[in-house]
């Protein structure tokens, strides 16, 4: 059965954002872009602190799309003054923006302390959830907690057997978030992967927007973060969507021009240094799809490791679509030539074994 009307009809749901943003939000809005550019300033000044950090709370996930590798259903929340030490130890190092991601963090029960402690940091306090706890009562506490940025995935307009995370279960979330949400809100949807319906990318895309959020587009990678190129249909939504989000596109994402061309990229990965991915056990790794290398817990994470990554050339990187990790790189596209190579589940470093791939 075409789902073609039921498409038409989320997508028509009344908007409350078309109203003009109240003049508390837009002071917020203009002090977090202050903050912004400040860590960009200081990341071009130094490359010797990482501009963001993804940290995992817990690993438990509340869905359990079928192309995703970062969750399980038994993991149990990381205590919370362990989740403050790690992030103090990413203050630490100098990190500019602490991303919260899973998992699902909203389970974790705690996390509104995490995200204060973050913001203690100096950070900017960011987070990636699927959006299906959110209640008008959880986003003020979001907002209080002093939230700066949340994305979430959509990944169909309706719900099938590859994911869960359909327009159709969130948009009345994505209408709370426009009523109530003092934080930046972006709204990812996806092509590739095993998504049956591209088209559905153009819905959500074009929702977003009407709410007053900023929209992306991105191409899901395959079970080891590599390059997985797009089919004639993919690509003309891609192509659309792009045009569609121009002005709120980040400028950071032509990486993924080749991967939609199925051809590798020419880029220095800069992950283990300017980006870090701190697990649920505390352990450091260059992504969620590279688990184990470095492999050293973020307590002794330091700098001197921080230099030593910023110069050690990754073989996954060709191939690579995470698009985090391209993104945080761009900052240091111009200089520092890598003159060190590790090799995905070889041999780097003087170590007898490299990184351990997530299947």
């Amino acid at each position: 059965m075409s789902t073609e009307p039921q498409a038409t009809k989320v997508a028509a749901n009344p908007t409350p954002a078309v109203r003009r943003m109240p003049a508390r939000r837009r002071l917020l809005a203009a002090t977090r872009k202050l903050r912004e550019l400040g860590s960009i300033a200081s990341a071009v000044a130094s490359t010797s602190h990482p501009y963001m950090a993804h940290i995992v709370p817990m690993r438990r996930c509340n869905l359990a799309c079928t192309y995703c590798n970062e969750f399980d259903d038994v993991s149990k929340p990381v205590d919370i003054e362990e989740m403050k030490r790690r992030v103090d130890h990413l203050g630490r190092l100098g990190t500019s923006v602490i991303t919260i991601s899973g998992g699902e963090p909203l389970l974790h029960p705690e996390l509104d302390d995490v995200i204060r402690q973050i913001r203690k940091t100096g950070a900017i306090a960011g987070m990636i959830t699927n959006g299906y706890l959110l209640m008008p009562d959880r986003i003020e506490r979001l907002n209080k907690a002093g939230l700066d940025h949340m994305q979430i995935s959509i990944d169909n307009v309706m719900p099938d057997e590859v994911s869960k995370k359909s327009l159709k279960v969130l948009d009345a979330k994505l209408r709370m978030l426009a009523e109530h949400a003092d934080f930046h809100v972006n709204i990812n949807s996806v092509v590739g992967g095993g998504i049956a319906n591209p088209e559905d990318a153009l819905t959500i895309s074009k929702r977003a927007l009407s709410l007053g959020f900023s929209s992306t587009i991105g191409i899901i990678h395959d079970g080891s973060g590599q390059l997985k190129p797009l089919g004639e249909r993919e690509r003309t939504v891609w192509d659309e969507v792009r045009r569609l989000t121009r002005r709120s596109y980040s400028r950071f994402n032509g990486f993924q021009v080749a991967i939609a061309n199925g051809e590798p990229n020419d880029w220095r990965c800069r992950a283990g240094s300017r980006y870090l991915y701190v697990d649920e056990n505390g352990i450091v790794s260059y992504c969620s799809q590279q688990r184990g290398y470095p492999g050293i817990p973020v307590a002794e994470y330091t700098t001197e490791i921080v230099k030593r990554e910023f110069l050690t050339e990754k073989s996954c990187a060709p191939n690579c679509t995470i698009s985090c990790v391209h993104q945080v790189s761009y900052i240091d596209h111009w200089r520092a030539p890598q003159h060190t190579t590790i090799t995905p589940g070889g041999a780097g470093h003087g170590t007898e074994s490299g990184l351990v791939q997530i299947q």
